[in-house]
Order: C-alpha cells, then sequence, then structure tokens
C-alpha cells in the first residue's frame, strides 16, 4: 500500500535564530507572519492532518490554518536532547567539548540525557513505515520539527547515520515522501514561503 507523506517543518522560534536547542517556546511574532504568509501554500486536499507535540509545531498548524486542530503523533515528537534543551550550541560547546564531540561523531551518543541519534532515527522511521499499513493511497501532512524531518529522510534513503549532520532543512518547507513500508522515494523539498516557493 502506497502512502504519501508531505513532511511540512515548523516556522521559525527565537531560539531557532539564536542556535540554540529548543526550550519548547511557541512561535514569536516573525515566526507566526511567515507562517500566516505561506498558508495558501499548504497542499490541503484530502490529508490526515499530523503534528509533533511541540508549541512551535502546534501554532505553526494554527498560522497555517490547519485546524479546528491536527492530531498529535508521538512518533514525531522533537528530538529528546535532555539537559541540553534551551541551551545554545556555542555554550554547550565550550561548557562540554567531550560531549558535545562525542555527540556529533557517534550517532549511538546520548551524552545530554535524551535520545541518541539512533533512536531518533529508528522512532521516527518506525512512525513512517507504520503510515504504510493504512488504505492505499492515503495522503498525510505531519508538521514537524527539523531534526524529525532529517531522522524521515534518513530512515527513507536508508543513508548512513552521519549524513543527518549534512542534511539542511529549513522553516517552512515541504518534504514529499512515497512509499509502502520497504522502499520510499523522496521529492526534495519545496519552500512555502518567498517568490520563488514553486508549486
Amino acid at each position: 500500500m502506497v502512502v504519501r507523506v508531505t513532511l511540512l517543518t515548523a516556522a521559525a522560534t527565537a531560539a531557532v535564530r539564536a542556535a540554540r536547542f529548543d526550550p519548547g517556546e511557541g512561535l514569536d511574532e516573525p515566526g507566526r507572519a511567515a507562517a500566516r504568509a505561506a498558508a495558501h501554500r499548504v497542499p490541503r486536499t484530502g490529508r490526515t492532518v499530523l503534528a509533533g507535540s511541540s508549541a512551535r509545531c502546534r501554532e505553526t498548524c494554527a498560522e497555517l490554518g490547519l485546524g479546528p486542530g491536527p492530531r498529535l503523533e508521538p512518533g514525531i515528537a522533537d528530538w529528546d536532547l535532555g539537559r541540553w534543551r534551551g541551551r545554545g550550541l556555542d555554550e554547550t560547546a565550550r561548557a562540554e567539548p567531550d560531549a558535545m564531540a562525542d555527540w556529533l561523531g557517534d550517532p549511538a551518543s546520548a551524552p545530554h540525557g535524551g535520545e541518541s541519534l539512533l533512536d531518533l532515527r529508528a522512532r521516527v522511521g518506525g512512525w513512517l513505515d507504520g503510515l504504510a499499513e493504512g488504505p492505499a493511497g492515503h495522503r498525510v501532512l505531519a508538521v514537524a520539527e527539523p531534526a524529525v524531518v532529517r531522522a524521515a529522510v534518513l530512515h527513507a534513503l536508508a543513508l548512513p547515520p552521519e549524513t543527518f549532520w549534512r542534511l539542511d532543512v529549513p522553516p517552512l518547507t515541504l518534504t514529499d515522501l512515497s512509499g509502502d513500508g520497504r522502499r520510499w522515494n523522496l521529492r526534495l523539498g519545496t519552500r512555502l514561503e518567498g517568490r520563488d516557493a514553486g508549486p
């Protein structure tokens, strides 16, 4: 059974702009405005709408007009980075250089006490493959954090874990996957905002 999954990356927050690990904050006004401006470009017809549980994902859904409310999906919750949550990337690297190097170099490492990269990939991959058990032609729109989208692409294309760090998923972009749980195809992201957003 082929399922078509469109992953929509949540709008930016102040933490994203400041290169901080997400503290769980919602959208600020620039993020809200960007989502509202992109709302008319969101594919809607015949799709089940899901969202990660973060405030950022929920508020992006609201600003995009994906009401009355998407179903919150545990499989696409944001990456659990434990005690690093809310800290700046540079600050963490200065305070814990060995832990940061370990985290970046070993996909099984979780020095922050949360999920390892391998754990994230397994969780998101399990969710993705589970979607293929639905009816043929099923379409899903899922609003998710960038780390979740990157993990989904890793799983779908059976890429080596270190590829995760080389994938860039900007806010308010679409990434399309279609597959049957054994084999997935990727249609590369389309930006929702801006003049050159495409179809």
